[in-house]
């Protein structure tokens, strides 16, 4: 069947080809509107952000898992003991707690006067039982203790004021000498807050240097700094806004502005990049930045929506808090797709001709004139002279020479990465991961050495009872005890306890690993759905497992399996957007098949740098961890849509040339050649962005950070540089084939137009 070609000739260009040209010219000549509506956008967004915007939150519950039934059975029967607990840990290395027994009681009486506060349990009171082994609240010494408060909502959301009142409640003790710790989500709410400058400054520097080495010139590299610093900022106060309806995780301005950054520098790159080499081509600035806009700009159009639809793919999950971290992203994409086609343009117009007159060498954009036909032959004119193109177009041809072997190259260097990724193991990361620096990693410090490491995630048992006659209650309580002993994983269970209704029993399972320790999580599912339906087997009676740890075990379990879905999904959605850009299924095919196969690898680096403790110390990260649970799931949402970013700018012009010269072979080499540079500096840029982020204490900011930047530059390198040269090479003619039926029902779409 013939090759499909039609849409993309130059005899059938769509008329919004006409509309990104216009709004380039006329952003270009009426710069000065344009770069003062941008700059009272950016003005009124942060005044109204300021006024009105909302706080970020860790919040979130799931209904229906049986964790958050569990916890509503408890807040029915037993009010006090169905909030959510944290710790106060107190420790004295020299006397014994009991000689300060009297500034306990003040503090604990103190507490239970605070705000939400629903109960306070005294460590030193006399009917505090003593159990073996000893898992608090009064250690064997008598020198650690913790005192467990229970609050009516999340204490990590009461906000930073709250602590105030909390550091006032405790000074007795802390005036005597005694170390006085916040765990659980109370010390969450007592970390620094998170100041990601240092990340942002650094990895701009990085993005200077990078584009002044690549391409000379002082203005244009700074443009795509400035204009992506606007379009985030601008992003940030959007997303603030929009806190203020709906409950945001507070990751998620960390998140928005690494993405941001990232591809607002390279949206405003390409862009800049097209419009500098239409001016050396002799075309007069408003003019270029239009062709530059109908051009490139058509391409970030089209990369933007891939993005987008890859981070809105999130909301598959089911989960609203990992949907509303993709949609966090997103914002500051649309701000970027925005800025890039109408701010770039502007800030274009305003330089004008002046682009390249400060610069640090001679300044270059692209490299070589579109390849032409040599006369009588099918091949490029470049092509027919031996040595002729530049080292990219020389690399090509190597590649065209044993596609095979780069091929097996780069399958190999993927397939050696992406080991790591089988022994995968998912997970919440926990307080023993922090720095020493924080109070809830010093409170975790202490539990574990008093009480063993499972005393920082304790489960609750819930058995609901209120259907069973009251007859049949003593059996049951006898059958349940007897269950829950010797129960592998778990290294003391304490006796049940009615609540003051006799509706619910309750007990509290402490396992013999860490709350992130795999051994944890098997405990809890072993519990669920093994212990306590044999516990009350032949009754009416109804079992949970809840708590913080249970709560963290059934996402996470959500999550695992709603992964596929999501990788189904968005490798669909991007199947059909080159489908319907490229009109070939082979060359479709590939982008899905390599994207995937780079997500993969890159998995791979996060499990040997956290999970495998390869490099993990020198990132701050204490031991080895396992990785967060949503972490693969976002990575592989923003990996696809930015890995798609490079897919299409490269895609584009081969195909541009193809059309041309219908020669695969030198459209490959032609395309490597113009976008070896502009493609280089943006994954740099790109990688020192998200790489910037390691320094951040937030270690889920790290993984994200180390995922992203190895990603983008296994895609720059091993993807861009070894399969796709080799793979479109093997494909040749037959890369670009479309039934005629189906390119007949694709929606007609260009990634450029000629400008």
């Amino acid at each position: 069947m013939p090759l499909t070609q039609s849409v993309h000739g130059r005899g059938a260009r769509p008329s919004r080809a006409g509309v990104l040209r216009r709004t380039g010219e006329w952003c270009a000549h009426h710069f000065v509107i344009v770069i003062v509506l941008w700059l009272a956008a950016l003005a009124g967004g942060q005044a109204l952000q300021h006024l009105y915007g909302g706080d970020y939150s860790d919040n979130f519950a799931i209904p229906g898992t049986q964790s958050q039934d569990g916890l509503d059975v408890l807040k029915a029967h037993a009010p006090q003991a169905g909030g959510y607990s944290s710790q106060v840990v107190l420790h004295d290395p020299s006397d014994p707690l009991s000689a300060v027994s009297s500034e306990v009681s003040t503090v604990v009486a103190s507490l239970q006067k605070l705000p939400d506060v629903l109960s306070v349990q005294n460590p030193l009171s006399s009917d505090t039982p003593t159990t073996t082994p000893n898992v608090g609240p009064l250690s064997t010494d008598g020198k650690t203790a913790y005192i467990t408060v229970r609050f009516s909502v999340q204490p990590s959301t009461l906000g930073d004021g709250y602590l105030d009142g909390v550091d006032a409640a405790v000074q007795p003790l802390r005036a005597k000498g005694v170390e006085v710790e916040y765990g659980g989500s109370l010390g969450e709410l007592a970390r620094p807050e998170a100041n990601d400058r240092t990340s942002e400054a650094i990895g701009f520097a990085v993005a200077v240097l990078v584009l002044l080495i690549g391409f000379g010139s002082l203005l244009a590299a700074l443009l795509p700094l400035v204009t992506a610093l606007i379009c985030v900022v601008f992003g940030l106060a959007l997303l603030g806004l929009l806190a203020a309806a709906m409950t945001f995780a507070t990751v998620s301005p960390t998140l928005a502005t690494m993405i941001g950054i990232g591809v607002g520098i390279d949206y405003a790159l390409f862009l800049v990049t097209r419009h500098r080499q239409n001016l050396m081509d002799g075309r007069d600035p408003v003019t270029a930045a239009g062709m530059a806009t109908a051009t490139s700009g058509r391409a970030v159009l089209l990369s933007g929506c891939t993005v987008i639809i890859a981070l809105c793919g999130l909301w598959v999950s089911g989960i609203s808090f990992i949907g509303k971290l993709g949609l966090a992203a997103a914002v500051t994409v649309v701000t970027a797709v925005l800025g890039a086609l109408t701010l770039v343009p502007a800030m274009l117009g305003l330089i004008g001709r002046h682009i390249d007159r400060i610069h640090v060498r001679k300044p270059v954009a692209e490299t070589e004139p579109d390849p032409e036909p040599a006369a009588g032959t099918g091949t490029t004119a470049g092509k027919a002279a031996p040595g002729s193109g530049g080292t990219w177009h020389r690399y090509a041809q190597r590649v065209e020479r044993r596609p095979w072997w780069f091929l097996t190259g780069g399958v190999v260097v993927l397939a050696v990465l992406a080991i790591p990724l089988f022994s995968i193991q998912l997970g919440h990361i926990g307080d023993g991961a922090d720095p020493k620096s924080f109070t809830d990693r010093r409170a975790y410090d202490l539990m574990t050495s008093a009480f063993g490491p499972g005393s920082n995630g304790p489960l609750t048992i819930v058995i609901d009872q209120s259907a069973v006659a009251q007859d049949d209650r003593s059996a049951l309580e006898s059958q349940a005890e007897q269950a829950l002993t010797k129960v592998p994983n778990a290294a003391l269970i304490t006796p049940l306890t009615p609540t003051s209704d006799g509706d619910v029993l309750t007990a509290t399972a402490y396992s013999v690993a860490a709350p992130q320790d795999e051994k944890t999580t098997e405990l809890t599912n072993h519990l669920t759905d093994d212990v306590l339906p044999d516990a009350v087997s032949g009754t009416s009676a109804d079992t949970y497992v809840t708590g913080t740890t249970a709560a963290q075990v059934d996402f996470l379990d959500i999550v695992s399996s709603r992964l596929p879905l999501i990788i189904v999904v968005v490798v669909g959605l991007a199947f059909l957007v080159i489908l319907a850009v490229f009109r070939g299924v082979l060359v479709a095919l590939k982008a899905a098949v390599l994207n995937v196969l780079s997500i993969a690898a890159s998995y791979g680096v996060v499990v040997a740098v956290f999970q495998w403790g390869w490099g993990g110390p020198a990132l701050g990260v204490s031991g080895d961890v396992p990785i967060e649970s949503y972490v693969p799931m976002m990575m592989f949402a923003i990996v696809f849509g930015l890995s798609m970013d490079y897919e299409i700018f490269l895609l584009t012009r081969i195909h541009e040339a193809w059309l041309r010269t219908q020669d695969p072979k030198a459209s490959v080499a032609h395309a490597l050649e113009i976008t070896a540079r502009v493609i280089t500096c943006a994954a740099l840029i790109m990688v020192s962005v998200f790489a910037a982020f390691l320094i951040s204490d937030n270690i889920v900011v790290k993984m994200l950070g180390l995922g992203l930047a190895a990603s983008v530059l296994i895609d720059a390198t091993v993807v861009r540089l070894l399969l796709v040269p080799a793979v479109m090479t093997l494909l040749g003619r037959a890369a670009w084939w479309s039934p005629r039926w189906l390119d007949r029902i694709l929606p007609k779409v260009e990634a450029e137009g000629t400008g």
